[in-house]
């Protein structure tokens, strides 16, 4: 199982090391559509898909975001410990609401368009992505919300409808709580902020409809 350090930073981070994995996922931005895509025909499969592209979805909007705000200066900022930490308590905190999103999103579609019934196995798939970030050094405190915040959304969920009803809102509305950007500023750009996210994970929708077998 490919861990999501491969494509999210490491937890502590230095302006040379986001540049290099910002190129990285622009390339592979780039070029994306001339690459195969595996098909996702095993829960195993279905958690790889669930855990890179909640990481990626994260990583792009967030920097993306940080890098428009801050323009010329952002490289500047990457040098400042108390920064970067509040840059890596942002994307925990991001990625863990877009791994709710996308692995209830995923299990809804199942379940409708195949049929899919055992709609339990989105909470363990859900559980053992977390466990595996413990080795990455997302923090304990995150993962025990994420963990309570996933229970109590799987009791009021219609799995019948999550897919086709505004899925990915908590995670663009989790993007905009968490950017360490000025109030004020996060306050004129919301639309765009929330627009950001939700197009990137029209994409990745798109992406599972056309690779899932199950």
């Amino acid at each position: 199982m490919p861990h999501t350090a491969q494509i999210m930073s490491k937890y502590k981070l230095t302006w040379k090391d986001l540049t290099a994995t910002d190129f990285k996922t622009y390339l592979f931005a780039m070029f994306k559509a001339f690459i195969p895509k595996k098909k996702i025909k095993s829960l195993d499969e279905l958690e790889t898909f669930i855990q890179t592209k909640s990481a990626w979805v994260t990583q792009v909007t967030l920097y993306n975001y940080l890098k428009t705000r801050m323009g010329t200066r952002y490289v500047l900022h990457f040098e400042n410990d108390k920064f970067m930490g509040s840059v890596n308590l942002a994307k925990w905190n991001i990625y863990s609401v877009a791994l709710q999103d996308l692995s209830l999103f995923t299990f809804s579609y199942l379940r409708v368009n195949f049929n899919f019934q055992d709609t339990d196995k989105a909470k363990e798939i859900f559980n053992k992505i977390l466990d595996d970030e413990i080795s990455n050094k997302m923090p304990l405190d995150i993962i025990d919300q994420a963990r309570k915040d996933f229970d109590e959304r799987l009791l009021n969920i219609n799995w019948n409808t999550y897919y086709t009803d505004l899925p990915f809102n908590p995670s663009a509305l989790s993007l905009y709580k968490w950017a360490p950007i000025a109030d004020e500023l996060k306050t004129l750009d919301r639309k765009i902020v929330l627009n950001s996210m939700i197009l990137k994970w029209d994409v990745i929708k798109q992406e599972f409809q056309n690779l899932v077998q199950f």
